[in-house]
């Protein structure tokens, strides 16, 4: 299988430096969901090295800083799935930064503990939904420049 992370689509790589970069999120649960993923190809965790956990921790911050600049959402839902087991489906480390905003579901009580207790999600129920919470191509390019130096 050819990793999408490692060989990303060029529309969807918004910044990328030696260690990480941060890309459009394909399915988005949410409008404006980002990954930041480290270059090096890694499965867990555990294989990172001390600076490559703490340049994924920084490019959440940068992400999340450039998300409120251009789309203004209300909050974050931010987390990793760590294994197949925990629901990880590409087996390529990856970090989610889902931006969340006031009424953009029917019960955002529990966050991220939704997926441990086997509550559907509204926001992810449908193919439609993901194209649904796609970026708009001006939103996207409002981003682009957002990350830009």
């Amino acid at each position: 299988m050819k990793c999408p992370f490692c060989n990303p689509e060029p529309g969807v790589v918004l910044h990328e430096d030696g260690l990480i970069r941060v890309l459009l999120d394909s399915y988005p649960a949410s409008r404006g969901h980002l990954l930041v993923v480290p270059r090096r190809h890694v499965e867990s965790w555990w294989e990172l090295s001390g600076e490559e956990k703490s340049a994924l921790m920084a490019g959440m911050e940068l992400a999340m800083e450039k998300l409120r600049e251009t789309l203004r959402p209300d909050a974050f839902n931010v987390g990793m799935n760590l294994g197949k087991a925990a629901g990880q489906t590409v087996p390529h480390l990856h970090l989610h930064v889902i931006p969340r905003w006031e009424g953009d579901c029917n019960h955002p009580r529990g966050g991220v503990r939704k997926a441990v207790l086997d509550v559907a999600d509204e926001n992810l129920d449908l193919r439609e939904r993901w194209v649904r919470n796609g970026l708009t191509e001006k939103e996207v390019e409002r981003l682009r420049r957002a990350f830009k130096p």
